[in-house]
C-alpha cells in the first residue's frame, strides 16, 4: 500500500515569504513542530492508502491536469484549526482564481473511479505551517490573527502527485509525477 495525495506546488520565492512572515510574528521556537518550507503545499485531493498497482493507473488519469491554465493566488491571512477549543494547527489562508475550484472537482470525478470517495466538504485552501502538540501560548494565538499579511500575489504552475509516508514524529514526501499548468 501506498499513501498518495495531490498538492499545488507552492513557488519557493513564497515559500521564503511565509517563512518571513511567520518569523515576523514569533521567532522560530525550536520546541515547536514547525513543517520545513520543503512541506508546504496546497493539498487539493487527499487519495490516502491505496494498491501499490493503483499507482500507474492514477497518475495515468491525472493527465488531465496538464490541459489547465496555471493559477493566480494570493496569501489572506494567518488561522488555526481548534480541537476542543485549544489550537492544534497554524495555516496561511490562500485565495485562488476559479481554476482552482475547477481542478478540484475533476480530481473528485476522476478518482471516484478508483473507489476514492468524492470529498464532500467545501474545499477551503490553507497551507499547514505547524502542528501544534504542546501548549501553545494565548498570545501567540493573538498575534497571528492581528498579522496583517503583505500583498503577496503569485502564479502556480505545477500539481504535484506526491507519495507520503509517515515515520515516527514526521512523514517523508516524495513526488511521484509532476503535471504542468500551461
Amino acid at each position: 500500500m501506498i499513501r498518495l495525495f495531490v498538492a499545488l506546488e507552492i513557488p519557493e520565492e513564497i515559500k521564503t515569504k511565509i517563512s518571513e512572515y511567520k518569523s515576523e510574528v514569533i521567532n522560530n521556537n525550536s520546541e515547536l513542530h514547525w513543517e520545513t518550507p520543503d512541506k508546504f503545499h496546497l493539498t487539493l485531493k487527499f487519495i490516502g492508502d491505496v494498491e501499490d498497482e493503483l499507482l500507474k493507473p492514477v497518475s495515468g488519469a491525472l493527465e488531465f491536469l496538464t490541459n489547465y491554465e496555471r493559477i493566480e493566488c494570493k496569501l489572506t491571512r494567518f488561522g488555526f484549526f481548534f480541537k476542543q477549543g485549544v489550537p492544534k494547527i497554524l495555516w496561511i489562508g490562500l485565495w485562488a482564481d476559479k481554476i482552482l475550484f475547477e481542478i478540484i472537482e475533476q480530481l473528485n470525478r476522476e478518482l471516484i473511479k478508483f473507489s476514492i470517495p468524492f470529498e464532500e466538504r467545501k474545499f477551503k485552501p490553507h497551507l499547514t505551517l505547524l502542528r501544534i502538540k504542546d501548549k501553545f501560548p494565548e498570545q501567540w494565538v493573538t498575534k497571528f490573527k492581528n498579522f496583517n499579511i503583505p500583498e503577496t500575489i503569485f502564479t502556480a504552475g505545477n500539481i504535484l502527485l506526491i507519495q507520503s509516508e509517515l515515520l515516527p514524529g514526521s512523514s517523508k514526501y516524495t513526488v511521484v509525477k509532476k503535471f504542468n499548468l500551461k
